[in-house]
């Protein structure tokens, strides 16, 4: 699943692999910091997976990150500005 998330970021930015491969990587490592801890061990598993257990059979990657962060509520919208 990274590596499919790496490609995406590349394709959409234009960035180089190993570019991407670190933005992608930053933005995991941030989303994991505002998460609870048993969330964020989740986001490791999900994306340390390759898609055993049924899991690229769920929908695209981008689209299932949008709707568990929609479904979080507030975590993210705590009034800061940055």
């Amino acid at each position: 699943m990274l590596d499919e998330l790496v490609r995406r970021i590349s394709e959409k930015t234009g960035l180089p692999e190993e570019q991407a491969r670190g933005a992608a990587e930053a933005a995991i490592g941030f989303v994991k910091e505002k998460l609870p801890e048993p969330i964020a061990g989740q986001v490791d598993n999900y994306l340390g997976g390759s898609g055993e257990g049924g899991q690229e059979s769920g929908g695209d990657l981008m689209g299932q990150a949008q709707n568990a962060l929609g479904n979080l509520g507030g975590i993210f919208g705590s009034g800061k500005s940055e």
